[in-house]
């Protein structure tokens, strides 16, 4: 379920999903910990140790470069999966939603032309979680199965994943009323 935060005045809903679910953190990590490991080991062997790493090893100058990127690539993917998070605001103004730390989107309430609460199935929909693109439009998740169903007037669909979907729907649908 998604995480109640303090509010602040202009907020009528506000939400914090995390990927931080156990297996979701079996998966990325043994993948981190796999290529900090592989190329640690193999700049240890070959530059270190001066035997070269693997059938066809790599010019010393190329792996003192990939060898790095790999391991900073290991590391930022977990670090990029720990830190993730899903924010969703209903504010005065519209729908705010935060893919934290990669995009944002505001969706104002002038735009909206429906609003419902559905259960989805995030494989068949939408080919998983995350900021995911489908035949349902847009979705943004991290977890479950619900979520809130929005389509604008200019035909966009957008797919808000909650944990507290029926509530996020109504705040919308108060705050649309308020507005129009």
């Amino acid at each position: 379920m998604g995480e109640r935060v303090p509010m602040n005045q202009r907020d009528t809903f506000l939400e914090v999903q995390t990927f931080r679910k156990t297996w979701v953190l079996a998966l990325v990590l043994p993948i981190s910990l796999f290529l900090v490991i592989l190329f640690g080991y193999g700049m240890i062997k070959q530059l270190i140790l001066g035997q070269p790493w693997g059938n066809r090893p790599l010019p010393d100058v190329a792996l003192a470069i990939i060898g790095p990127l790999g391991i900073l690539f290991g590391l930022g993917l977990a670090l990029l999966f720990y830190s993730a998070k899903l924010i969703t605001e209903v504010r005065e103004d519209g729908v705010y939603v935060r893919f934290f730390p990669l995009t944002h989107q505001k969706i104002p309430f002038e735009d909206i032309r429906y609003v419902e609460a559905r259960t989805y199935s995030p494989i068949k929909e939408f080919g998983g979680w995350g900021i995911r693109y489908g035949k349902g439009g847009k979705a943004y998740n991290v977890s479950g199965n619900r979520g809130v169903q929005l389509e604008l007037y200019d035909g966009k669909r957008f797919l808000i994943g909650s944990g507290r979907a029926e509530e996020l729907a109504r705040a919308i649908e108060e705050e649309m009323r308020r507005v129009r």
